[in-house]
């Protein structure tokens, strides 16, 4: 027997309960044909790159399995056939993980607190705090100024050829 990982992609209407027997569904297809499934991982709702069926979210979850290769192609005809399922993939794996997948492990140490001072802000010199810049900020000047440099100079009509 081979081993496979397989994640499919539950649509977003459905609740987990539902979810959770679309799993035993899959599941009861595998060890009727004599396989195995080692772990069952339910990733959550979570939001789709692009819009699949008109949905934007799906419900994800994770089967290892220990079967045949005829068990895996009917459990994904099966897949196919189910309206609720929107994506499903399937991988020939080596081994099997033991633990949690990778979608499940802590993102320890990933904190926004954790990560500590950026450093030197390289040829931009040093930060500098808010109120450091005065007053008007950085900008200077007004605002009209500003934005009067950027259009055509005013020509003003001189009262000499205006009366000619």
């Amino acid at each position: 027997m081979s081993f496979y990982e397989n994640v499919f992609i539950a649509r977003q209407d459905v609740t987990t309960a539902q979810v959770e027997a679309l799993t035993e569904l899959f599941s009861g297809i595998i060890t009727a044909q004599g396989g195995n499934v080692t772990k069952k991982e339910y990733w959550g709702l979570k939001s789709l790159s692009y819009r699949v069926r008109k949905n934007r979210k799906g419900h994800y979850t994770l089967l290892n399995i220990d079967a045949p290769a005829a068990a895996v192609i009917e459990m994904e005809r099966q897949m196919r056939l189910h309206e609720d399922v929107l994506r499903q993939l399937t991988v020939k794996v080596e081994e099997l993980e033991e633990g949690p997948s990778a979608m499940m492990q802590s993102k320890g140490g990933r904190d926004r607190d954790d990560r500590g001072d950026r450093g030197d802000r390289g040829d931009r010199g040093p930060r500098r705090d808010r109120d450091d810049r005065g007053p008007r900020g950085d900008r200077g000047g007004d605002r009209d100024d500003r934005f009067r440099s950027a259009r055509a100079p005013r020509v003003e009509a001189s009262s000499e050829g205006a009366s000619e």
